[in-house]
């Protein structure tokens, strides 16, 4: 991890460069391109038949997840190499049961501006100066390029999710946009979803140190029992969570009826300071190599 206060774009990238060249079981792909251009990458590590996804920064202002991910594959496959254990699990053996497919950094137009801000050298500069609320500061924006909110992007009762939000135009937060999978990131994560097959999957948000397991009753009976393990490994709070629409993990859950969690990481305001990094990850370690026992053991 770097020394800064910050986890940008080209952070990512290089992380997944170092952990592609020592790791000849670590494969690096790229599942599509951002509003600007920039490749959404996916990271590949085990070789089982299970097939476990964890996503990150869905939400610009949470990118600090995308540093916790990333901490967690190279943990993983640091433990795998080395035959150690990770959390008293022997991960070599784990590892040729299930198949982690990671996306750490699932918007990253909006991580860069949420950090940086933006310059006249953006082509959609004046555009998202005036979404903004006429501000460079772009510290609270969640949304991605085009002022859409990833997360209200889904094919899950998403016209119930637009006239929940109420909001009608691109802006820092909340736009489910014009309709469902119309902006690119979005449609990368679906289309991964759906050629991989997944068994279950994670997307990690920040904060409040919750999970959220449900969505209005399409989940499997063993959700619920997952995240209390979930919440015991981490010490989190499962959360049976209503009033909520179009995410990525209703849309999973809905359409394939398999377990998708949200993990709320953190406590505090987004964004959550990178000096909390240490903190958060202690926790979420165990969280997330509990989640690749998923599966596992099937209840009777």
């Amino acid at each position: 991890m770097n020394e800064k206060d910050t986890y940008r774009y080209h952070d990512m990238l290089e992380g997944c460069r170092q952990l592609a060249s020592r790791y000849s079981f670590v494969t690096v792909y790229e599942i599509g391109r951002s509003v600007l251009g920039r490749p959404v990458i996916a990271l590949r590590c085990g070789r089982g038949s299970r097939k476990i996804h964890i996503n990150a920064s869905f939400h610009a202002n949470e990118w600090i997840t995308s540093a916790l991910l990333m901490r967690f594959v190279g943990d993983l496959s640091a433990s795998y190499a080395n035959d150690e254990l990770l959390r008293g699990q022997e991960v070599a053996e784990l590892c040729r049961e299930v198949t982690l497919w990671a996306v750490p950094m699932v918007n990253p137009d909006g991580v860069e501006l949420a950090q940086c801000g933006v310059t006249k050298s953006n082509p959609l500069y004046e555009q998202l100066i005036a979404w903004n609320g006429g501000s460079n500061n772009f510290s609270g924006w969640k949304a991605n390029a085009r002022g859409v909110d990833l997360n209200d992007q889904f094919p899950a009762h998403w016209e119930d999710e637009c006239k929940r939000r109420g909001v009608d135009g691109p802006g820092p937060r909340d736009y489910p946009g014009p309709q469902p999978l119309s902006e690119p990131e979005a449609l990368a994560m679906a289309s991964l979803t759906e050629n991989i097959g997944f068994d279950a999957v994670i997307a990690l948000h920040t904060q409040g140190r919750e999970i959220y397991w449900n969505y209005r009753d399409y989940e499997p009976i063993e959700a619920e029992m997952i995240a209390k393990r979930l919440g015991q490994a981490s010490g989190y709070k499962p959360v049976k969570l209503s009033g909520s629409d179009a995410g990525y993990k209703d849309w999973f859950i809905q359409y394939y009826r398999k377990p998708g969690f949200t993990v709320e990481a953190g406590y505090g305001e987004n964004p959550l300071p990178f000096q909390n990094f240490d903190h958060i990850y202690m926790e979420l370690q165990p969280l997330l190599v509990e989640a690749l026992q998923i599966g596992r053991h099937r209840p009777s």
